[in-house]
């Protein structure tokens, strides 16, 4: 928009000094650069054809293609968890392959271009530098230890891409380096090829650290895994015991659900039974036998259940708490009813209550309060 405001002299200076840079760079990539041919013929020589690296690729550009051929949004967490995506649900109940398939799910396709992107520009020369077991064994470690970082970092939190293992590549590439520049031979990089590598490495580097869909902990990670991949027994055995820790997680979305389902169920039966008591089908007495007999004993097998969920993860746990608190003060509140039935011979109505009966009032408003906090709580969880 600013080009098109220009008048047309300003129009045709910014237009030269544009070609005049694009003829620039061609000329210099058209020079013969005796060392950076060097470098290539010898990692031609050394290995001629690459295949890891497109193999990679390829596996991440047919799990996005086969996404968008599929119903669901790319950015639902929903979605990114069915076709493999690291969640803290799964994968620490026994879905341990999340850690892994995660690095071919991505949530767009410009995040799966920059990744594209990076990984071809080193892949093919670790390919050929390092050799092919190494460059796989490195990104899948990398990867894992990725994922798993950001599962310990932020539990709650869905990870994917493979930012994570390219990091490792970018690692694997700098000790590399650092190695050939002391052992000097045919396919050490010169300085001027490395040099083409920095604003490929600063886009890729700079954009998922600001995406953060591995996060920041987690792709730090890969790098160093990068660094250290001669030592790749050390990285499985710290691999494994990181992750013993992590297994065992409950959701408690459903036993929630199940503890408001079970009060509107209580509450409908009620309601049912006081119509009779009114209309003369029921004595006060069986009203309150109706509470003690049934509704306090389902309360308390709803507090028993939740008392036994084991494995609740930290960010859940004030929800329990919370749910723990809503069943104590409504079986309080049926237990103050149920007195009041026996005593009074009738239902509590307003204007006639007794001082009891006004504690009971209040015991029943903060019982409806927590419920609202924990319906509202209980709307936020997700599969991240």
């Amino acid at each position: 928009m600013v080009f098109i405001a220009m008048a047309p002299q300003a129009r045709a200076r910014v237009r030269e000094v544009v070609l005049a840079s694009i003829s620039q760079l061609r000329h210099e990539a058209a020079r013969n650069r005796p060392d950076i041919d060097q470098f290539r013929e010898a990692l031609r020589a050394r290995t001629r054809w690459a295949f890891v690296t497109p193999a990679l690729i390829a596996g991440n550009v047919t799990v996005l293609v086969l996404m968008l051929a599929r119903p669901g949004a790319l950015g639902d967490p929903a979605t990114l968890a069915n076709w493999g995506g690291n969640y803290w649900l799964g994968t620490r109940n026994g879905e341990w392959w999340r850690l892994a398939t995660s690095m071919f799910v991505h949530a767009g396709m410009f995040q799966l271009l920059v990744n594209v992107a990076g990984l071809t520009q080193i892949g093919l020369i670790l390919e050929r530098l390092v050799g092919r077991v190494i460059v796989v064994a490195v990104f899948l470690t990398a990867g894992v230890f990725a994922s798993l970082v950001n599962l310990i970092t932020h539990p709650m939190a869905m990870s994917i891409g493979a930012s994570g293992a390219i990091f490792g590549l970018y690692g694997l590439l700098a000790a590399s380096s650092i190695w050939g520049m002391r052992h000097r031979s045919d396919v050490t990089m010169p300085l001027r090829a490395a040099t083409r590598l920095v604003p490929g490495a600063v886009v890729f580097i700079l954009y998922n650290l600001a995406n953060d869909s591995v996060g920041t902990a987690g792709e730090f990670t890969g790098l160093f895994v990068g660094r250290v991949a001669h030592v790749m027994a050390a990285a499985v055995v710290m691999a494994v015991s990181a992750a013993i820790p992590l297994r065992g997680v409950t959701d408690v979305k459903p036993e929630i659900k199940r503890t408001v389902a079970a009060e509107d169920r209580m509450a409908v039966a009620y309601q049912k039974a006081a119509e009779r008591f009114k209309s003369g089908g029921m004595t006060a007495e069986a009203l309150a036998l109706l509470i003690d007999g049934t509704i306090i004993p389902e309360l308390q097998v709803t507090d028993a259940r939740l008392k036994a969920l084991v494995g609740v993860p930290e960010e859940h746990q004030p929800l329990v708490a919370n749910a723990e608190e809503y069943v104590r003060l409504r079986s309080e509140s049926w237990r103050l009813r149920s007195e009041w039935l026996r005593k009074a011979g009738r239902a509590p109505v307003r204007g006639s209550e007794s001082a009891q009966h006004k504690a009971n009032g209040r015991t029943i408003a903060r019982a409806e309060e927590t419920q609202r906090a924990a319906l509202a709580a209980l709307g936020k969880i997700r599969p991240t």
